[in-house]
């Protein structure tokens, strides 16, 4: 795999619009070994719970103290607990791992991560749900890929031309 292709590759798949979806399609369709290619993108997404986990408890910490976040942080997490609590008391951290392994839009590591996070669940074991759903949803896109060859080009991503 040659730098520039590594590069855009690992900031595709640390991206939240694109993670392996946009960056596993986009190594091989660049001529890189499909295996090289979803163990760079696998690996770089698994990072993404770590710095969101970081990220999130370091400016949410910050931003707790001014009221009108508080209060307005407050009222959305009640709301997004009420309407999601049988889902995430049924299914836990499995349902976590099913969530971000399915490779569609609005789902993966970093919208896993902040619902996992917004929910209070511990964080440890949602790194480890969420990292698990990444290594399924590596697998999932690379046959995809694999199977659908440079027609993948066309369901992934036009905007690479």
């Amino acid at each position: 795999m040659n730098p520039t292709t590594l590069l855009w590759t690992a900031l595709l798949a640390l991206l939240p619009i694109s993670e392996l979806r946009g960056a596993i399609p986009y190594a091989v369709l660049r001529g890189s070994d499909i295996l090289a290619a979803a163990l760079l993108g696998t690996a770089v997404n698994a990072l993404v719970p770590l710095l969101a986990y970081l990220f999130l408890n370091t400016i949410h910490k910050l931003l707790y103290r001014a009221g009108w976040y508080r209060k307005f942080f407050d009222r959305f997490v009640e709301r997004a607990r009420a309407k999601v609590h049988a889902q995430v008391e049924k299914y836990g951290y499995l349902g976590l791992m099913v969530f971000v392994a399915i490779p569609l839009p609005m789902t993966g590591a970093w919208t896993g991560t902040l619902g996992a996070w917004v929910l209070g669940m511990e964080w440890k074991k949602a790194c480890l749900a969420i990292i698990a759903g990444v290594v399924v949803a590596g697998i999932a896109v690379s046959l995809l890929v694999a199977v659908l060859g440079p027609a993948a080009d066309t369901i992934f991503f036009k905007a690479f031309r």
